[in-house]
């Protein structure tokens, strides 16, 4: 391994939301196999919200992660830190909202606009590192 480990921030980053993708996606595939669910939800509302929970997460985290890496290499890897912070925090407390029955709504709503706040930063870090 060599001595500076390239784009800390991003590779911290992308290990727990890896994690938590990966445990969003074996609620997915527990919920399948007790329910005998083969395809779709089966008209059940708690394994929908299960199953839109993984899929938020499977769309919003790659892009999330291409963009923080961008500007991690390209600017100081502090804005990196603060992206990567609010963008976790966003997507915890999106999928406690879509992984716990009965969460409140606003978990729901505050980690997605988290999550979109993150990635408009990273946009905006990213377009002052090219234009300068």
């Amino acid at each position: 391994m060599p001595d500076t480990f390239p784009l800390p921030v991003t590779a911290t980053t992308a290990f727990i939301l890896g994690a938590l993708l990966l445990l969003l996606t074996l609620k997915v595939v527990v919920g399948r196999r007790t329910k005998h669910i083969v395809l779709g939800d089966n008209d059940d509302r708690i394994f929908t919200k299960h199953i839109r929970g993984h899929g938020n997460a499977a769309e919003q985290i790659p892009m999330a992660l291409i963009l923080l890496g961008f500007v991690e290499y390209l600017q100081a890897p502090s804005y990196a830190l603060i992206i990567a912070t609010v963008l976790i925090v966003g997507r915890f407390m999106h999928a406690a909202y879509f992984s716990f029955h009965g969460t409140h709504w606003r978990f729901r709503y505050y980690g997605m606009l988290l999550t979109i706040i993150a990635q408009g930063l990273a946009l905006i870090a990213l377009l002052y590192a090219l234009v300068t």
